[in-house]
């Protein structure tokens, strides 16, 4: 149980899925889950707010794939509310018109409306919100035709 939480963070839901996986009883599961809350070994909320830093960062994403992200780990929906508070509109805004500065650079012989559709793409499976993507798309290949 230990060399799960030193390897990477984990949230209390991994941690109980592993424990499970292990056969170890419900009750001692439950028993040690609160004796490494109590210690501050599990902490979802320190945990969302790390996945939401590195997640933004290293991938790129979005609110509504971080939402997904935390979802997927197991962290609850008011936990992952809080630590999606981080994000606000302007750093979204930016880190969408970084991915796509970053990718336009190599689309240079492609048509516009060829730009247009992968970075919006792109964008979209990264989650961004619709009305970002395209105004954010819109204003680069418009540059770039310039």
């Amino acid at each position: 149980m230990l060399r799960q939480l030193t390897a990477a963070p984990r949230s209390r839901a991994q941690l109980e899925k592993k424990l499970a996986e292990k056969g170890v009883p419900d009750e001692a599961a439950e028993q040690v889950l609160r004796r490494f809350t109590e210690v501050g070994l599990v902490d979802d909320a320190a945990y969302a707010e790390v996945l939401v830093r590195s997640q933004r960062l290293t991938r790129g994403l979005g609110r509504r794939a971080l939402a997904h992200e935390l979802r997927a780990k197991g962290v609850d929906d008011a936990t992952a509310a809080a630590a999606l508070e981080q994000v606000d509109d302007e750093a979204e805004e930016a880190s969408a018109r970084d991915l796509v500065a970053r990718r336009l650079r190599s689309m240079g012989a492609l048509a516009p409306e060829v730009q247009t559709r992968r970075l919006a793409g792109m964008l979209a499976r990264k989650g961004y919100p619709q009305g970002l993507v395209m105004r954010v798309v819109r204003e680069a290949v418009r540059q770039e035709e310039e």
